[in-house]
């Protein structure tokens, strides 16, 4: 897969230590454009900036934290001008709770990270695409956002409220050269999936079973997918919600 179109344009991810958000910011430092990213674990990050010391620069952030995703944001501009792409990946799990199960610190904790943290972000980079008439952001959304059982209930909760965003942004702002979409990652292979490898993995075998497709993919897949959806080649592709689940959402 070859984006020559990459070369030259910065991507702003987050949640980029581990997993799908490392997987994206690999992928398009692979096509020759610079990244900035942030996450809460600086491992990762590190492990980037070593492969690619010229193209890759990052912040240790959470990003719902308003203060530290302000200077984040300041910091990407100061090293690379402008953010071509915003791609929100950043998002924490609730341990498949019901609402009954759910604390008040638990679903705060969930949306404060998987809702506010994309508002924060977006809000702070916006302003800077409006300027320049152009720009594109990708939400990691989930199955969760689409259907019952991909989570708890603040996370479902908290994965449909991305996709009502994000269909409002595309509402808002597709005249004025920006362009919002969503993914909506299924069975994954990542460390936030670990658990249900554990214990001789009888979730994930019933997981892969219970998905169309018959396995689990890996971030790589879910990192291509965004390449295309964040190119020219998906320009009229507008507030969309794209399934990468293996058909786990057409049962």
């Amino acid at each position: 897969m070859n984006f020559s179109e990459y070369e030259g344009k910065t991507v702003f991810i987050t949640g980029a230590s581990s997993g799908i958000g490392y997987a994206q910011a690999e992928a398009f430092l692979k096509q020759g454009a610079c990244v900035f990213a942030i996450d809460r674990n600086e491992v990762g990050l590190q492990e980037l900036k070593q492969a690619y010391p010229d193209q890759f620069a990052y912040r240790c952030t959470n990003v719902a934290d308003v203060e530290e995703v302000a200077e984040s944001v300041h910091q990407a501009l100061q090293e690379y001008v402008r953010i071509d792409i915003l791609v929100n990946t950043a998002g924490i799990l609730d341990d498949y709770k019901t609402t009954l199960e759910t604390t008040e610190e638990l679903w705060d904790e969930i949306f404060n990270t998987n809702v506010k943290g994309i508002y924060y972000v977006t809000n702070y980079i916006l302003p800077h695409m409006l300027k320049w008439k152009q720009g594109v952001i990708v939400n990691t959304a989930s199955i969760a956002g689409l259907v019952a059982g991909g989570g708890g209930a603040a996370y479902t909760a908290s994965k449909h409220a991305i996709i009502g965003y994000t269909k409002q942004l595309a509402y808002d702002f597709s005249k004025k050269g920006i362009r919002a979409n969503a993914i909506a990652p299924g069975a994954i292979r990542t460390p936030m999936n670990a658990s249900d490898f554990a214990n001789g993995g009888e979730m994930a075998k019933w997981v892969e079973e219970e998905t169309p497709a018959g396995r689990w993919a890996e971030p790589e897949e879910v990192a291509n997918t965004t390449l295309f959806l964040a190119s020219s080649a998906a320009d009229y592709i507008h507030g969309a919600v794209l399934p990468i689940d293996g058909g786990w959402t057409i049962k």
